[in-house]
């Protein structure tokens, strides 16, 4: 199978430029670029389909270009609804900075050149990009891009009209610059990339390629995403390797075959291998499992994917004795934190309305259905006071997490 032919079996590819584009491809001796503009100090999930990709196609030969855009992240793509919230400067620059960081981490020993577009932008003055840019590209041409005809209606600013311009501007410069002869990205980029592969032309009556993944969705056809507010960041300090692992766990059985093709690099066989098995005894959940083993070990290494595993370990059994500090705060972020006192326990449990009253609460203590620590509470039980952290579940669902 050609390295073309493998994407199209990933489902990796939706668009494309350059009717000579699988010769590109498959010659695996191409520089190509894919970008992302700094809107945060980390990447998330949603950029791992593209950046998984851009790693795809260097470890068959290619010469990867991440182009971090601290010039367009000033400026903001526009969005479907509204326009984007300005940023800062500093912010945006710190954002490349840290980006940078982390895409040079996860590619490893595989080179990767990071690069800024503020760094070639920032001194151009308007009436330069007006006359080299702007002059070859018509402006009913840009009314028919899909993401500028879809804000007509609504009002797009001439700041956010002109963000086509920028983004084709950087694919000339760094075909120029780089020999950088092909684009990937995501499909909802699909106008702004053709507006790179046009200038090319016209202005250095050069050819280039370019490619677009399909948007990759989830069980509830969102898009991954900050905007979406499930934005699962790959910077570990922002969101766990646990936190990702129980997200890739739960994967729904109607999106895992995707998610294999997309974000592992297990070949063909082992994948239909993988999903047969799955098909057979879904309840395992072999294939969420091998999903999880292989994102979290392809971003944090294979220790951080063990102990992922050993917490989720830990909640499955209600066993908290081994964790630390930080794996408990990773756990349980986001339930009821109530302050530790030293009190009996039944007036402790009907003072934080743990429970109702004493009487529902000798009920679940007498049932079992109260523990902390993992251990059943009777009445005689005491608060730890000496542990930062302590966990008192009731039911099968319902935790607290108290504080000394």
């Amino acid at each position: 199978m050609t390295l073309y032919d493998e994407l199209k079996w990933r489902g990796l590819i939706k668009d494309e430029a350059g009717d000579d584009i699988k010769d590109v491809i498959n010659s695996c001796n191409a520089t190509f670029y894919w970008g992302t503009d700094p809107t945060a100090d980390s990447l998330h999930i949603g950029h791992y389909s593209s950046l998984i990709m851009a790693k795809r196609l260097a470890k068959a030969g290619h010469h990867p270009i991440l182009l971090v855009g601290g010039a367009t992240g000033m400026i903001g793509d526009p969005r479907p609804t509204a326009e984007r919230e300005i940023i800062s400067k500093e912010t945006v620059l710190n954002n490349v900075a840290s980006i940078k960081a982390q895409v040079e981490k996860i590619f490893g020993d595989l080179d990767v050149r990071v690069v800024n577009n503020y760094d070639w932008t920032k001194d151009i003055n308007i009436l330069d990009f007006l006359r080299d840019v702007g002059k070859y590209i018509n402006v009913n041409y840009m009314l028919d891009k899909d993401i500028i005809r879809r804000r007509l209606d609504t009002g797009i600013t001439f700041a956010e009209f002109t963000y086509t311009l920028l983004q084709g501007f950087d694919f000339c410069y760094l075909y120029e610059k780089y020999g950088c002869v092909m684009q990937a990205a995501g499909s909802d980029q699909w106008g702004n990339i053709t507006t790179g592969v046009d200038l090319i032309n016209k202005k250095l009556g050069k050819k280039a390629y370019a490619f677009t993944m399909p948007l990759i969705l989830d069980s509830t056809g969102k898009k991954f995403g900050k905007s979406e507010g499930n934005a699962l960041w790959l910077d570990i300090n922002k969101t766990s390797a646990y936190e990702l692992y129980q997200f890739l766990i739960n994967a729904t059985d109607d999106k895992i075959l995707e998610y294999l093709k997309v974000y592992t690099f297990l070949s063909k066989e082992e994948i239909e291998s993988i999903y047969a098995k799955h098909l057979e005894k879904p309840e395992e959940r072999l294939a969420q499992k091998t999903l999880a083993k292989e994102i979290i070990t392809d971003l944090h290494g294979e220790d951080e994917y063990k102990h992922a595993v050993e917490v989720s370990e830990a909640l499955f059994t209600n066993n908290y004795s081994n964790l630390s500090d930080k794996d408990i705060l990773s756990i349980f972020k986001g339930v009821p934190t109530i302050k530790a006192e030293d009190k009996p326990i039944l007036d402790f449990l009907v003072d934080n309305k743990i429970v109702q009253s004493r009487r529902e609460a000798r009920e679940f203590i007498t049932s079992g259905a109260l523990t902390l620590n993992g251990e059943a509470i009777t009445e005689e039980t005491k608060l730890d006071l000496d542990r930062n952290y302590s966990i008192i579940r009731r039911g099968k669902k319902k935790y607290y997490l108290i504080t000394k």
